[in-house]
């Protein structure tokens, strides 16, 4: 039997319109966003409009009808031109709605989803606090139960759509009680954004992502109605959990963009830059570079694919989604550093989008889970 690694016709022109969208839209307008650290609300509005947003949802909530494989050939076309873009679609989809999507009441679903779908509204996920990082059991936000509300305090770091004009709720992850042996009990709680108590604070100054929304969150007194728990009392660390892993899938085909793009910029620049006469790229050290990340690239497209395809079918992914962010994020990096040198001093001018590549890459062995956290789950899944 033999393997047929191409996209059926419809993925494929999905594939090609966020291509052209990308190339035709987004590149010759967001380096002047991303220099000047702005949120490119009007490229996140025709993403809306695309649909891009409802892309893994039914379309009875006001989604496309179709998966993750979906998303994350969206999400590899958009970070092939530009990453901040990329991430405030994979964080509005995969931390934003899908929690809602996989946990909500349907009221809650109806609610929320069709607003987040469209683009018209972004949704964040509060996990990460100041003193947790990687260690999201030790939750210290609190959550109490006081008649018909909750009441939570606390805070969360590194919040990604947290603070744009079209933020409409982060789902905040607290303790709710505890459990026989004094372990926390941790639930998720919707809070809508302007929610009295609720303060978002400013926009990070990053080393990349610059034009994506990233910021800190405080709760103090924070009433909402019981209605906002998101699925059961103290279920939150396992509905993180499987966010999380969905969301590797996500960020790899991201980080495989970023690569490839690395590729597309460098192959590129090799033509036309002159060097003693001649084109660099007929210097067989530049070749074996752009080979070498190009066969890194296509690597890390099977593995994401690979990852995504075992979750559309209902099969186990964990240590797939784990292998898949692992790699990809790492020859990202490598891959930016390599269209940095081929690019020489350009490389390092803000004008070059390899220079956004090359400040953008670091983040994706970071977030949803450093590179040691996926090397401690594949352990984990080998048994040991």
């Amino acid at each position: 039997m033999s393997l047929d690694h191409r996209l059926p016709a419809e993925l494929e022109e999905l594939r090609r319109t966020v291509e052209a969208f990308a190339h035709d839209v987004i590149a010759p307008k967001i380096g002047e966003y991303y220099e000047q650290h702005a949120f490119p609300y009007e490229i996140v509005q025709e993403m809306g409009r695309m649909g891009l947003f409802g892309l893994p949802f039914p379309e009875e909530y006001g989604g496309m009808g179709g998966d993750y494989l979906a998303l994350g050939i969206a999400l590899e076309e958009l970070a092939r031109v530009d990453s901040s873009v990329a991430i405030t679609l994979e964080a509005g989809v995969s931390l934003g709605a899908m929690p809602i999507y996989h946990f909500g009441t349907e009221e809650q679903k109806r609610a929320w989803l069709p607003k987040l779908c469209s683009g018209e509204v972004l949704g964040a996920f509060g996990l990460t606090e100041p003193d947790g990082g990687s260690d999201a059991g030790a939750t210290r936000t609190t959550a109490v139960r006081e008649g018909e509300d909750w009441v939570i305090n606390g805070s969360k770091c590194f919040i990604t759509n947290s603070g744009t004009d079209i933020t409409g709720l982060v789902t905040v992850t607290a303790v709710t009680g505890r459990k026989a042996d004094g372990s926390p009990l941790i639930s998720s709680i919707i809070v809508p954004s302007g929610t009295p108590g609720f303060t978002v604070g400013a926009p990070y100054s990053k080393v990349g992502w610059s034009a994506s929304d990233t910021r800190e969150l405080s709760f103090s007194d924070v009433r909402v109605p019981a209605a906002n728990l998101l699925g059961e009392e103290g279920r939150g660390y396992a509905q993180f959990l499987r966010i999380l892993d969905e969301g590797r899938i996500a960020i790899a085909a991201l980080a495989t963009g970023l690569a490839q793009g690395c590729v597309d910029e460098s192959v590129r620049y090799a033509k036309e830059r002159q060097a003693f006469g001649r084109p660099i790229g007929g210097n067989q050290a530049i070749q074996f570079k752009l080979a070498d990340m190009e066969m890194r690239a296509h690597t890390s497209r099977l593995s994401w694919r690979h990852a995504a395809s075992r979750l559309v079918h209902g099969e186990p992914f964990k240590k797939e989604a784990a292998l898949a962010k692992l790699y990809s994020s790492e020859i990202a990096v490598d891959n930016a550093r390599e269209a940095t040198q081929i690019h020489g001093g350009y490389g390092f001018m803000n004008e070059y989008p390899v220079a956004r590549m090359w400040r953008d890459a670091k983040i994706l062995e970071i977030g949803e889970g450093t590179s040691e956290v996926q090397r401690m789950l594949i352990a984990r899944e080998l048994g040991l």
